[in-house]
């Protein structure tokens, strides 16, 4: 698949697997070796995403980006080298998933023509597969409004076929609430049409509320600065009416996201605005009543599809259990719900 896609992939352009498989999918059992992706594909760059754990360049890739002995680790993040120092092609997340996003991000960008065009494969694509709408929950290097042109273009000319709600990420660590600020006199929820609308804030608010989903390394521990920022973020989508959603992988993380949440409802009562938590993977039944005391939900994804070996190996069956019952669980029914993307934090 990736030497057929190499061969018609024109130059400078990129062959790029963002995501949305699994080793286990295979025969094999197992990811692809750089041994293989460079076999196939010597002189066109492949960048091959798995998760958002870890990815594959190929040695075109590397000349491409720029990696060499001198570029250093980013913070959470890992280029794996070898016996000289010289990266190998694997990206490693620790479990900072920044190292991926920005390589990806540095691929050559298609014209605007070109761009329209492939928003309208795709979706034909996803209208083949009976797809008629979608929730945009957002993503890293995607900026608003510059980087939704495309789907601009589509939804003034009446040329979208799928349904689109979007939500609005922040970019820019340290500076997230200059951004929700700008947004908030920008748009508001619901402006738009039937087919593409603001959908609200999310599912970054803030960087110090990342608890990245990797299964291969150890829970992350948010910082002490989180609720203070997080909060202030909070309060102002709270006041102006800002439905939002929030990535959140563990019950610890959720326990001191609620206590923001409940401290910020006492003083600005969140009376019926829409929110609530993407993922949560390990949250309790405690926390579980707390996001329905404050009219939350809860978007489960089919993660385990794709995680599933991983997150037994670290936490045990018995967490696995817990996890894929929860909506099962009549305290959760009225909370929780059953989301499936297309991106790849599958």
């Amino acid at each position: 698949m990736l030497k057929s896609q190499a061969q018609v992939t024109p130059s400078p352009q990129w062959v790029r697997v963002v995501g949305g498989w699994s080793e286990f999918q295979f025969a094999e059992r197992r990811m692809p070796t750089l041994d293989e992706i460079n076999a196939v594909s010597p002189d066109t760059p492949v960048f091959v995403l798995h998760l958002y754990d870890s990815a594959l360049l190929n040695k075109a890739a590397l000349r491409a980006i720029g990696y060499t002995k001198e570029t250093p680790n980013p913070p959470g993040g890992e280029i794996q080298r070898d016996e000289h120092g010289n990266p190998t092609g694997l990206l490693i997340a620790k479990p900072n998933a920044m190292l991926l996003y920005s390589a990806l991000a540095k691929g050559p960008k298609l014209p605007l023509e070109y761009q329209v065009n492939s928003t309208r494969q795709f979706m034909r694509e996803l209208n083949r597969l009976g797809v008629t709408s979608a929730i945009d929950a957002g993503g890293g290097f995607q900026n608003y409004p510059e980087d939704y042109q495309v789907v601009d273009e589509l939804a003034k000319n009446n040329q979208l076929t799928i349904r689109i709600a979007y939500n609005l990420f922040t970019q820019r660590p340290k500076q997230e609430f200059e951004d929700f600020q700008q947004w908030t006199s920008m748009v508001s929820p619901g402006d738009g049409s039937d087919f593409y609308r603001h959908n609200g804030a999310g599912e970054m608010l803030v960087f110090s509320a990342a608890d990245f989903e990797d299964f291969l390394q150890p829970r992350p521990d948010l910082p002490e600065n989180m609720e203070t920022e997080l909060e202030k973020v909070i309060r102002h989508l709270v006041e102006h009416r800002w439905p939002f959603r929030l990535h959140a992988t563990y019950n610890e993380s959720i326990s001191r996201m609620l206590d923001v949440f409940e401290k910020v409802n006492k003083e600005i009562p969140f009376d019926g605005l829409h929110w609530f938590f993407d993922h949560a993977e390990t949250i309790s039944e405690k926390n579980i009543e707390r996001v329905k005391a404050l009219g939350g939900g809860l978007a489960i994804q089919h993660r385990m599809a794709f995680q599933g070996e991983y997150f037994a190996q670290r936490y045990g069956t018995k967490a696995l259990k817990q996890n894929t019952a929860c909506c099962q669980n009549a305290k959760c029914r009225s909370t929780c719900w059953i989301r499936y993307g297309c991106n790849s934090c599958c």
